[in-house]
């Protein structure tokens, strides 16, 4: 699925542009959730998170000013000047909505969404193919143990087809002196 640029525009010359608005992840990457906006004046930037859970506040910040980051995200995001954030070691529970507030000092306000979606790695081709491979190591020792089988029962055979040919061969040999 592309994912397709959107444009956020409100009266009072603020604009907002978030580039990618899907996301797909995998547990322990980072992410970059991205935007750029553009004011006349000063801009407060706000990130939310929204999921199931509920909704939890990441960070805010006024450019060029002070950062308020929540503890829970406290070693877990990086801001940019641009009013993007990135999260770092993301796990399924960072699946969700993402909300962007741009505030000028006007008062107008601006929103965003960026939707993110955390996969866990699943391992069913390796557990399989571990699985397989030890079905046939297991088939591989029980055929090796019948060839070695085979042969011991091959080399006996011998032995005993041996010792009655050379009985009867003394035997003859016997019966021929004897006359």
């Amino acid at each position: 699925m592309l994912n397709q640029e959107k444009i956020f525009r409100a009266p009072g010359g603020v604009s907002l542009r978030v580039p990618q608005p899907n996301i797909n992840a995998t547990v322990a990457q980072n992410i970059l959730l991205s935007v750029e906006y553009s004011c006349r004046g000063v801009a407060t930037i706000e990130w939310k998170h929204v999921s199931s859970r509920g909704t939890t506040k990441i960070v805010e910040w006024k450019s060029r000013n002070y950062v308020n980051i929540s503890t829970v995200y406290k070693d877990r995001v990086t801001i940019f000047e641009n009013g993007s954030i990135q999260l770092l070691n993301v796990g399924v529970r960072d699946a969700g909505y993402y909300f962007v507030t741009v505030t000028e000092e006007y008062g107008t306000n601006i929103y965003g969404t960026i939707v993110v979606n955390v996969y866990e790695i699943i391992y069913e081709d390796l557990h399989f193919v571990a699985v397989f491979f030890a079905f046939l190591t297991g088939v591989s020792a029980i055929l090796i143990c019948c060839m070695w089988l085979c042969n011991k029962s091959l080399h006996l055979f011998q032995k005993k087809t041996h010792k009655l040919t050379a009985s009867t061969t003394e035997e003859i040999e016997l019966e021929t002196i004897e006359c």
